[in-house]
Formats: C-alpha cells, structure tokens, sequence
C-alpha cells in the first residue's frame, strides 16, 4: 500500500468515462461567468462538487462574502458528485463501535448525528428550492452474507440504541435471514463456487438522489445571488503558492489570480494542488454501473428502499431510480473493489477515471442477478447493462475527512477525503469549514463538529494502510 500511496497525484484527466448522471449534460456544464478569469479574488475554491458548491453556499449566506472565484479543471461536477451512485446513506451503525472504542461514545455520537443530519439536509434543500434532482428519502436494507458483519452489526445497533436512550439513533431495524429473504425478495448466492448465505438485514432511513444535478441546482441558486460568485468551468489549477505580498497564487491553465484565501474541494484530486497532501489524501477509482432492470423485480424496477449487499471485506450498494425521475427503474450498483484481484489494491493512488476495471465490470454485470436470485427474472431485451464508468475517491490514513485551515498556511482551507461517503459528510463539513473561515471556531461549533475531523499536523503525517471499513472482523470466514 505503500507504493500506492506514493503515486503522484496528478489532475483530472481530460477524457473521463461517461457518467450516467450527466447524460444530458447540465446547461453550466461548461458555464464561464466572465470570458476571462479575473485577477483578483477574496475567495478561490478549487473544485465544483458538492464540498465546492456547499462551501460556495454558505458563504453566500454571509452578509459580506467578498468576492468568489470557483475552478473546475474539467465541465462543471465531472469529479465524485457527479460520478458516485446516487446513494444517501448514513450507515453509522457500521463506524460507530469502531469510533467508540477508539476515541469516545461521546464522540461515536456525535459523528452518527453529523451523517444523519447531513443526509436529510440534502434532501431539505432539494425540496426547499423545487431543485430537480430526483431527490428520494426512502429506507434502506444492509442485506449482510458475513457471519462476522451480522455479528458486528447486531452489537452495533444495540450500542448505538443504548448510548442514544431513546433519541433518534437513526431508526435502525434488525430483520432475521427468514424476514430477509421473504420480506425483500433477495436469495444466497454463490460466488467463485463458495455459497455465500444470507445471513440478515439492518434496515434504516437512507435516500437517493442525483448528486450531478443537486450540485448543479445549487451551483445555479449561487449564481443567480450575483457578481459575487463566478464559476469558471474547463480552467486547471496547477499551482496554489504564496505571494509575497500576503495572501495567495493561483496559477492556472488559462492565467493567474490572486487571492485572500483558497479552498480546496478538491476530494481525491488534492496532492494535485498542494503536494503536503501526497500520501496524506491518497485517490481510490471507483466503479459504478447501471443496468436495465430485470422482468421479475416489481414496479418496474421502481423499488421503493434502496440496498446494500455486505460481506466480508466488502460490499455493493444498489439504488433504483425511483418512479418520475429520467430513466425510471434503472439499477444503480457500485462497488465490487473487494472482489477485484488483490482486494482492488491496484484501483488505490489511480486517478485514471478515463478507463474501466474489466474485472470489476464484470463482477457488477453479474451480482445483481446472485443477489435477487430467481426474482430479478429475465435480461431485458435491450441487455442488462446500460452503462458504465468510473470516479475518483479521496481517502485517509485515520478514515476520517481532513476539514479546515492547512496547519502552518495561513489562509489555505480544505475539505476533503470523504472515504466514499461524501453524501453523508460534504454538507455539513463544508458548512463547519464556513464557520471556522468565518472566525466562529467556537465552543457551539465544537458541540456539533467532531473534533477528529480537523485537520492536523498529526493526522497529516500518519500512514496510509488502506481502507479502515475493508479491514476484517473477528469470525469472518
């Protein structure tokens, strides 16, 4: 893993695969609010996902934002916003023993509230501003196949109900491999000749969403409030330096630009802009298909929860495009990085989302069709697969995100390293990063933001050792 951390990071290619959720592509895919960038800025973010547009948001909200310059090295979200799985799913049942026994169950809690929290922030703006995203609350199934992940996951989910003494924990429902199975419709499977068996289910509050056209609706509401935002889309960032005069540098593909302070959104992508990163953020390519429903799965594929399919060492998660939204029962499902040879060690310190892993996309074709068993039916005529690509996560050596000024650089502020769960972590960091900018680092802040969050010199100099949530459990098999 070593050597896959030290792979340099370099900026987002040029020609990324193609993402289902910018088919057709945004009318700001390729926005320029001014012909020429500007000279000077108050505010540069780097990166136009949704970090980029929460923080963009949140600043705006201020009663003097100054001025904003976004850059988006490709069209607008073309990174992990507009790349991941559409999923809304504050699993925290799954990190909550691990944080507890690590740090503290204050702490343990306080991350659960964060996720929850975050997830139906989403969701509200989304309803709020009518924002046309297809934004879905719906439950959710952990169907879990690991002896080790059912049993971890039972302790989990009376841990968290003990230390919540009846507040909200997130409304989360053991079911048995017999309710399971009859209730959800999902079979054992077998893989690579081994059964792998049912063995229960964790249900919960989740959602789905386009991330693509959430952060685009957002981006468009930033917009709209004025001169004081400008989005310059296609522009590289190839370095950030300090000037002289105080201040900062932003060197692009198309010019310079001073500013007062820099934000980098930058996820996978951030060694690319500020080499202390290297190792410290290390990008994970993800893998994600869509896939045409099969005949037997009910309302036309419409299904009314969304799914995670957990075994040891890993895990898909599925969601269905829910009835109204542009391609209406289309099968959404990630991951497969467990199965890849050598657990997906060579998809580590790739930001190469301009090709696919075939084995992977082989893997994926063929899950959905294990985990639903005789109930996904027969292949649509047109063939089960509609499309496939890839996208570049950012991950840490603690597996926490990395939020807030850059120790010893005055004025650089981050938010990034998201673990794979951006959907769940973006927003409200993003808005605890305003809050620090703002000068409102303050005990209310420290109330709800976990404090493992900040960044640190001494997170910044740990090892990267890979995924803490791959990591195996006792009794695995």
């Amino acid at each position: 893993m070593d050597e896959r951390a030290r792979i340099p990071v370099s900026a987002p290619c040029a020609n990324p695969t193609a993402s289902y959720w910018q088919d057709p592509p945004s009318a700001l895919a390729d926005h320029r609010s001014t012909p020429d960038l500007p000279a000077v800025a108050d505010t540069v973010i780097v990166g136009s996902g949704i970090t980029g547009a929460a923080v963009a948001w949140h600043l705006l909200q201020e009663e003097s934002s100054g001025s904003i310059l976004m850059l988006e090295a490709r069209q607008v979200c073309s990174g992990a916003t507009g790349r991941n799985g559409g999923h809304t799913k504050h699993a925290s049942y799954r990190t909550f023993p691990h944080h507890s026994h690590s740090h503290s169950p204050s702490l343990a809690i306080q991350i659960a509230r964060l996720e929850l929290a975050s997830q139906r922030a989403l969701h509200a703006l989304a309803q709020t501003h009518s924002l046309p995203c297809a934004s879905h609350p719906c439950p959710t199934l952990d169907v879990i196949y690991s002896p080790a992940e059912w049993a971890s996951a039972q302790s989990a989910v009376a841990a968290m109900r003990e230390a919540f003494e009846g507040e909200e924990e997130g409304g989360y429902e053991l079911f048995t491999r017999e309710e399971v199975m009859e209730t959800f419709g999902v079979a054992d499977g077998v893989y690579q000749g081994g059964e792998e068996k049912v063995r229960g289910g964790v249900g919960y509050q989740a959602g789905s969403v386009s991330g693509y056209e959430l952060t685009v609706g957002v981006l468009g509401l930033c917009l709209e409030k004025g001169m004081g935002f400008n989005l310059q889309t296609n522009t590289v960032v190839e370095a950030v330096e300090k000037d002289e005069g105080g201040g900062w540098v932003v060197k692009t593909s198309r010019g310079t630009v001073k500013a007062k302070r820099v934000v980098l959104a930058t996820n996978g992508y951030t060694a690319a802009v500020w080499k202390a990163f290297q190792g410290v953020v290390v990008p994970l390519r993800g893998q994600v298909m869509v896939q045409r429903p099969g005949s037997g799965l009910p309302e036309g594929g419409c299904l009314e929860r969304t799914y995670s399919f957990i075994y040891e060492r890993g895990y898909e998660y599925m969601v269905t495009r829910p009835a109204g939204a542009r391609g209406a029962g289309d099968v959404v499902i990630g991951g497969g990085l467990a199965r890849a040879p050598g657990e997906g060690i060579m998809e580590f310190g790739s930001t190469g989302d301009s090709t696919i892993n075939e084995g992977i996309s082989e893997y994926l074709r063929e899950c959905t069709g294990r985990y639903f068993g005789a109930g996904w039916g027969e292949d649509d005529p047109a063939g089960r697969v509609k499309c496939e690509w890839t996208g570049i996560m950012g991950f840490s050596p603690d597996g926490f995100p990395f939020v807030g000024e850059v120790p010893g650089e005055e004025g650089l502020w981050v938010s990034a390293s998201f673990q794979g769960h951006g959907m769940v972590l973006c927003w409200e960091s993003a808005r605890a990063l305003v809050e620090m900018m703002e000068g409102r680092d303050n005990e209310e802040l420290k109330e709800w933001f976990p404090e493992v969050f900040r960044i640190t010199r001494e997170r910044m100099a740990q090892r990267f050792k890979g995924r803490l949530d791959a990591l195996p459990k006792e009794g695995d098999e």
